[in-house]
């Protein structure tokens, strides 16, 4: 009987405990990540944008805004750099990718994009925040990608084209050479022989 006093006492301290915890607004975590390992003027980049909810209740109205590709610089070429969610739940994330096409080369500093959400049901005032910042990266030629990865396949067939004549000359007067003795041997074994 006294133990099964001890549980309904701890029963009723844990219950009153829980009741009294306020639920902590959300907060998002933002990154942002370049996924390509080679930046290359007209070939693709992909962009790939993070949002982690920590807080305890759902992000409302969360809008995404990236403003640092330029319509001179980049073509979108698949996604969109301004996005809309209705709500991140509590410890829920969303991930958003943007597919790129750079117009030029050299470098280029890709600096954050910007998040803004209600961080509760109540909230007025939008919450702003900044993803991380992958930083300048080197957009290269594609002429300079293209002779560095390439198969380079022209200029194998070119070199074995460009190499078979001093390679098939010295063949040609090796084997000459090589059936001209065969006779001759073939025909003093003959007169040995006969």
């Amino acid at each position: 009987m006294e133990n099964w006093l001890k549980v309904c006492i701890l029963v009723v301290i844990a219950a009153s405990t829980t009741g009294n915890e306020e639920v902590s607004p959300a907060k998002l975590l933002f990154s942002k990540q370049i996924l390509n390992k080679y930046l290359v003027e007209g070939m693709d980049i992909v962009i790939k944008y993070s949002l982690f909810n920590v807080g305890g209740t759902a992000a409302l109205d969360v809008q995404l805004a990236d403003n640092t590709f330029g319509p001179l610089d980049f073509d979108v070429v698949g996604g969109q750099l301004k996005v809309s969610l209705d709500r991140i739940p509590p410890g829920g994330n969303a991930t958003h990718v943007v597919v790129l096409r750079p117009s030029r080369f050299g470098y280029f500093n890709f600096t954050a994009a910007e998040v803004s959400y209600l961080p509760s049901e109540d909230a007025t005032e939008a919450q702003i925040g900044l993803s991380s910042e992958p930083g300048q990266g080197a957009i290269v030629p594609f002429k300079e990608y293209d002779r560095k990865f390439s198969p380079h396949l022209l200029d194998w067939i070119s070199f074995a084209v460009m190499s078979m004549p001093s390679l098939a000359l010295p063949f040609a007067l090796w084997f000459s050479s090589k059936s001209k003795y065969e006779l001759i041997m073939k025909q003093k074994k003959d007169l040995k022989q006969g």
